[in-house]
Protein backbone atom coordinates (compact mmCIF):
# COMPACT_ATOMS: atom_id res chain seq x y z
CA UNK A 1 0.00 0.00 0.00
CA UNK A 2 1.47 3.27 -1.06
CA UNK A 3 2.07 5.84 1.78
CA UNK A 4 0.06 8.27 1.08
CA UNK A 5 -3.35 6.14 0.89
CA UNK A 6 -2.32 5.32 4.35
CA UNK A 7 -1.77 8.63 5.30
CA UNK A 8 -4.96 9.24 4.09
CA UNK A 9 -6.94 6.47 5.68
CA UNK A 10 -5.03 7.42 8.88
CA UNK A 11 -6.41 11.05 8.55
CA UNK A 12 -9.83 9.57 7.93
CA UNK A 13 -10.03 7.22 10.61
CA UNK A 14 -8.51 10.21 12.94
CA UNK A 15 -11.02 12.92 11.50
CA UNK A 16 -13.91 10.35 12.05
CA UNK A 17 -12.58 9.60 16.21
CA UNK A 18 -12.40 13.39 16.37
CA UNK A 19 -15.75 14.07 15.27
CA UNK A 20 -17.35 11.74 17.74
CA UNK A 21 -15.40 12.87 20.58
CA UNK A 22 -16.65 16.42 20.00
CA UNK A 23 -19.94 15.26 19.87
CA UNK A 24 -20.10 13.11 23.11
CA UNK A 25 -18.68 15.95 24.84
CA UNK A 26 -21.43 18.26 23.55
CA UNK A 27 -23.69 15.94 24.71
CA UNK A 28 -22.36 14.92 27.96
CA UNK A 29 -22.01 19.23 28.44
CA UNK A 30 -25.65 19.46 27.61
CA UNK A 31 -27.00 16.73 30.00
CA UNK A 32 -25.40 18.84 32.25
CA UNK A 33 -28.06 21.59 32.28
CA UNK A 34 -30.77 19.54 31.66
CA UNK A 35 -33.53 19.38 34.49
CA UNK A 36 -33.26 16.46 36.74
CA UNK A 37 -36.27 14.44 37.59
CA UNK A 38 -38.78 14.86 41.30
CA UNK A 39 -36.96 13.41 44.31
CA UNK A 40 -38.72 10.43 45.11
CA UNK A 41 -37.03 9.68 48.03
CA UNK A 42 -38.73 8.87 51.96
CA UNK A 43 -37.44 11.14 54.82
CA UNK A 44 -34.99 9.96 57.20
CA UNK A 45 -33.11 11.16 60.20
CA UNK A 46 -29.96 12.40 57.00
CA UNK A 47 -32.44 14.40 55.20
CA UNK A 48 -33.23 17.72 57.24
CA UNK A 49 -36.34 19.63 57.15
CA UNK A 50 -36.77 22.60 56.19
CA UNK A 51 -36.23 25.91 58.47
CA UNK A 52 -38.46 28.62 58.83
CA UNK A 53 -37.63 31.76 57.13
CA UNK A 54 -35.86 33.89 59.84
CA UNK A 55 -35.45 37.41 58.63
CA UNK A 56 -32.55 39.74 61.07
CA UNK A 57 -30.22 42.44 60.73
CA UNK A 58 -26.34 40.81 61.32
CA UNK A 59 -22.95 42.32 61.42
CA UNK A 60 -21.59 42.24 57.89
CA UNK A 61 -18.54 44.38 58.34
CA UNK A 62 -16.92 47.09 60.38
CA UNK A 63 -17.86 50.64 59.59
CA UNK A 64 -13.97 51.11 59.14
CA UNK A 65 -14.26 48.70 56.02
CA UNK A 66 -16.63 50.49 54.24
CA UNK A 67 -15.67 51.06 50.67
CA UNK A 68 -15.25 54.74 49.32
CA UNK A 69 -17.86 55.97 47.24
CA UNK A 70 -18.08 54.29 44.21
CA UNK A 71 -16.71 51.12 45.47
CA UNK A 72 -17.30 47.29 46.88
CA UNK A 73 -15.98 45.34 48.84
CA UNK A 74 -17.45 41.99 49.88
CA UNK A 75 -18.39 40.73 53.52
CA UNK A 76 -20.39 37.52 55.33
CA UNK A 77 -23.51 38.16 56.81
CA UNK A 78 -25.49 35.23 58.75
CA UNK A 79 -23.19 32.65 56.24
CA UNK A 80 -24.18 34.48 53.16
CA UNK A 81 -22.19 36.04 51.36
CA UNK A 82 -22.71 39.57 50.76
CA UNK A 83 -21.21 42.51 48.15
CA UNK A 84 -21.37 46.06 50.11
CA UNK A 85 -21.84 48.46 47.55
CA UNK A 86 -21.23 52.21 47.78
CA UNK A 87 -22.74 54.77 45.19
CA UNK A 88 -20.77 57.64 44.51
CA UNK A 89 -23.22 59.88 46.89
CA UNK A 90 -22.20 57.79 49.70
CA UNK A 91 -24.96 55.85 49.52
CA UNK A 92 -24.79 52.11 50.83
CA UNK A 93 -26.17 49.07 49.56
CA UNK A 94 -26.03 45.31 49.88
CA UNK A 95 -26.28 42.50 46.95
CA UNK A 96 -25.89 38.82 47.09
CA UNK A 97 -22.10 38.94 46.10
CA UNK A 98 -22.22 36.25 43.41
CA UNK A 99 -22.76 37.22 40.10
CA UNK A 100 -25.05 35.16 37.87
CA UNK A 101 -24.20 32.63 35.97
CA UNK A 102 -21.19 31.68 36.92
CA UNK A 103 -20.96 32.93 40.14
CA UNK A 104 -17.54 35.11 40.24
CA UNK A 105 -17.49 38.05 43.06
CA UNK A 106 -20.00 41.55 42.40
CA UNK A 107 -17.50 43.00 44.87
CA UNK A 108 -14.50 42.74 42.32
CA UNK A 109 -16.85 45.28 40.29
CA UNK A 110 -17.39 48.51 39.20
CA UNK A 111 -20.08 50.70 40.61
CA UNK A 112 -21.47 53.47 38.17
CA UNK A 113 -24.16 55.64 39.60
CA UNK A 114 -26.95 53.07 40.38
CA UNK A 115 -25.63 50.33 39.42
CA UNK A 116 -22.36 48.07 39.75
CA UNK A 117 -21.43 46.07 37.30
CA UNK A 118 -20.21 42.35 36.73
CA UNK A 119 -16.12 42.24 36.33
CA UNK A 120 -16.48 39.26 33.88
CA UNK A 121 -19.04 39.34 32.06
CA UNK A 122 -20.22 43.01 31.66
CA UNK A 123 -23.83 42.81 32.99
CA UNK A 124 -24.70 45.54 35.14
CA UNK A 125 -27.11 45.36 38.42
CA UNK A 126 -29.17 47.62 40.12
CA UNK A 127 -27.90 48.81 43.83
CA UNK A 128 -31.17 49.39 44.73
CA UNK A 129 -33.00 46.14 43.56
CA UNK A 130 -30.56 43.62 41.86
CA UNK A 131 -32.24 43.69 39.27
CA UNK A 132 -30.65 43.49 35.52
CA UNK A 133 -29.85 47.07 34.04
CA UNK A 134 -29.62 47.28 30.44
CA UNK A 135 -28.13 43.72 28.07
CA UNK A 136 -27.45 40.77 29.65
CA UNK A 137 -23.74 39.49 29.67
CA UNK A 138 -22.32 41.98 27.14
CA UNK A 139 -18.38 41.26 27.64
CA UNK A 140 -15.66 38.93 26.39
CA UNK A 141 -16.88 35.38 27.39
CA UNK A 142 -20.68 36.83 28.26
CA UNK A 143 -21.36 36.83 24.53
CA UNK A 144 -21.01 32.97 24.93
CA UNK A 145 -22.34 32.00 28.31
CA UNK A 146 -25.33 34.52 28.24
CA UNK A 147 -26.90 33.05 25.32
CA UNK A 148 -27.04 29.82 27.24
CA UNK A 149 -28.79 31.35 30.63
CA UNK A 150 -31.92 33.68 31.21
CA UNK A 151 -31.18 36.63 32.32
CA UNK A 152 -31.54 36.92 36.23
CA UNK A 153 -30.57 39.41 39.02
CA UNK A 154 -28.84 39.23 42.57
CA UNK A 155 -30.36 39.49 45.58
CA UNK A 156 -30.94 42.57 47.51
CA UNK A 157 -30.97 42.90 51.15
CA UNK A 158 -31.96 46.14 53.25
CA UNK A 159 -28.56 47.47 55.48
CA UNK A 160 -28.22 50.05 58.07
CA UNK A 161 -25.36 51.14 60.27
CA UNK A 162 -25.38 49.89 63.79
CA UNK A 163 -22.49 50.86 66.33
CA UNK A 164 -19.50 49.72 64.81
CA UNK A 165 -20.89 47.75 62.32
CA UNK A 166 -22.65 47.56 58.79
CA UNK A 167 -26.19 45.38 59.34
CA UNK A 168 -27.83 43.51 56.93
CA UNK A 169 -31.10 41.44 57.33
CA UNK A 170 -30.95 38.48 55.70
CA UNK A 171 -32.74 35.02 56.23
CA UNK A 172 -30.53 33.60 59.49
CA UNK A 173 -31.61 30.07 58.07
CA UNK A 174 -30.77 30.24 54.51
CA UNK A 175 -27.30 28.73 54.46
CA UNK A 176 -29.14 25.62 57.13
CA UNK A 177 -31.56 25.21 54.39
CA UNK A 178 -29.03 25.05 51.61
CA UNK A 179 -27.17 22.95 53.13
CA UNK A 180 -30.01 20.29 54.28
CA UNK A 181 -30.31 19.80 50.58
CA UNK A 182 -26.63 19.86 49.74
CA UNK A 183 -26.01 17.25 51.94
CA UNK A 184 -28.47 15.11 51.20
CA UNK A 185 -27.49 15.12 47.48
CA UNK A 186 -23.62 14.20 49.09
CA UNK A 187 -25.06 11.66 50.87
CA UNK A 188 -27.65 10.35 47.46
CA UNK A 189 -24.70 9.95 45.38
CA UNK A 190 -22.99 7.75 47.88
CA UNK A 191 -25.99 5.57 48.11
CA UNK A 192 -26.48 6.63 51.75
CA UNK A 193 -29.17 8.94 51.83
CA UNK A 194 -32.03 5.88 52.47
CA UNK A 195 -29.45 4.17 54.88
CA UNK A 196 -28.86 1.55 52.36
CA UNK A 197 -26.11 1.32 49.71
CA UNK A 198 -27.11 0.23 45.76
Amino acid sequence: VPSSTTSSLFCKNFTHKMKTAVAATLIASAAAFAPQSANTRTNTALEAGKFASKLQYVPCIPVEKLPSPGSATSGVAGGLAICIAVDPSGSVFALGDKCPPVNQPLSFGKVDGSTIQDPVLGTKFSLKTGEVVGPWCPAGIGKLLGGLFDPIGVNSYPVKKKGANIEVQVDVNAKANFESQYWSGVLDAQGKSNGKYY
